[in-house]
């Protein structure tokens, strides 16, 4: 055997190799990622709808739970295409999800007690208008432009609707506005490179998928900031109703002691006096047991009202409990605060209160007390201005004592209480005195 004919034996021919396959895109299931967001938006709106049953005051409740409703009404009737008539589920499935977005800025709207604007409805309108168009209905892409504008118009709409229309701060709410901000932003960008880059149809259906992918990822996001809001108002709002009294809508006495550490701390910075205003109810009991306990509540309700309209912004007032009320005001000077004591003993006294057919005789004894910031404290105020009421209910009732601040520098003797403090005029009084000094200039 030669050496040519071994090499010949030892070399195997070679299989001829096959092409290698061209790999292909990776293309997202609409009609599942539809699916997947229509079971999610039924279950938000479900447990909304539960929210609202537990809590009818919060209307905004059943309006985000109507909108996930229509929202998944919208996008199932787009998954169902080729299933229906396309009017169905291009036209009218895609006009009503963009509807659900509209009940989203509505419900914003509503839970900031602001007024309803027609804007809020021009996602759906602005993707009728489009779609009616002839190039715009048989084009797929085109469809799409117009689809993303009207989504970039919800966003922008929910951001403005999640700014705060009073000017409070709450971190939650800013951060869901950069949220809507980037989805309108994201949509917009959508619709520019549909325009510019007029990419063919295979290519569009690619890049639709991966653009619902980011948008869906987007509106999670805005849906758990929306929770984290909702969590915070319900604090809030619970925390109000903790410092709250039920019957007079005023200050409890725990809401009382929080606004008086407030406002001895802003004393702090500026010299100023705290003057604590004690209202009590003269012969409450009297009228509870002759006109009955709806009666007595409707008489401490209008002193409430009543007290609260005179009462400055900067002060507090609230019910210590029973027919006691108390007012912490900062002043500057004594005839302030007396003043403020007398508008209120007078107002109260000339309102009729009626109980049925009864008109029911309701007056107030009030005891002031004036501290300085450096020296105030919630019990020493309070104490003195005790007793200026104990003295009086001893002058009369239907008066206003003041212990000033050289009266609440030392501590008086319990025996001697009564008889001290200085009585304040009421304004019939200088109104008499008035007369008579006039009498008197003429004799």
């Amino acid at each position: 055997m030669g050496k040519d004919e071994t090499i010949a034996e030892i070399v195997v021919p070679l299989a001829p190799t096959a092409p290698k396959k061209r790999r292909r895109p990776i293309v997202l299931n609409m009609t599942t990622g539809l699916t997947i967001w229509c079971s999610e938006a039924i279950t938000l709106a479900t447990v909304l709808l539960l929210a609202w049953r537990h809590d009818r005051k919060s209307p905004a409740y059943l309006i985000w739970a109507l909108g996930f409703t229509v929202s998944a009404v919208g996008f199932a009737l787009v998954a169902a295409r080729g299933l229906i008539p396309d009017i169905w589920s291009i036209q009218i499935g895609n006009a009503v999800a963009l509807l659900g977005e509209s009940a989203w800025i509505v419900g914003f709207r509503v839970m900031d007690k602001r007024k309803l604007e027609w804007s809020a409805f021009l996602p759906p309108a602005i993707w009728i208008v489009g779609v009616s168009l002839p190039w715009v209905t048989g084009n797929i892409a085109n469809r799409v432009v117009v689809y993303d504008l009207a989504g970039a118009v919800g966003a922008t709409l929910l951001a403005f609707a999640v700014h705060p229309g009073d000017g409070r701060r709450e971190p939650a709410r800013g951060q869901l506005g950069i949220v809507f901000v980037a989805l309108a932003c994201f949509c917009f960008g959508s619709a520019l490179w549909m325009v510019l880059a007029a990419p063919s149809l295979d290519e569009a259906m690619i890049y639709r998928g991966y653009m619902a992918l980011g948008y869906g990822l987007l509106i999670i996001i805005a849906i758990v900031l929306n929770g984290k809001l909702l969590m915070e108002r319900a604090e809030r709002r619970w925390r109000a109703i903790s410092i709250t009294d039920t019957l007079t809508g005023v200050l409890n006495r725990r809401g009382l002691q929080e606004s008086y550490e407030i406002l001895v701390g802003k004393g702090q910075q500026q010299p100023q006096k705290l003057a604590a205003l004690l209202f009590d109810l003269d012969h409450f009991k009297k009228i509870n047991d002759r006109h009955g306990h709806q009666a007595g509540d409707a008489v401490l309700v209008e002193f409430a009202r009543i007290a609260r309209q005179f009462v400055p912004r900067i002060g507090a007032f609230g019910r210590m409990g029973g027919e006691e009320f108390v007012a912490f005001v900062p002043i500057d000077e004594q005839s302030q605060a007396e003043a403020l004591a007398e508008t209120i003993r007078a107002d109260f006294c000339r309102v009729p209160l009626l109980a049925g057919r009864s008109l029911v005789p309701a007056t107030v004894s009030i005891g002031v007390s004036i501290m300085p910031h450096d020296t105030v404290s919630w019990d020493g105020l309070v104490s003195f201005a005790d007793r200026a009421l104990y003295a009086a209910k001893r002058a009369g009732r239907n008066c206003t004592i003041v212990f000033n601040e050289m009266e609440t520098a030392r501590e008086p003797d319990a025996a001697t209480a009564a008889d001290e403090g200085e009585l304040v005029p009421t304004l019939d009084d200088q109104i008499h005195a008035l007369r008579r000094m006039g009498t008197l200039a003429r004799m």
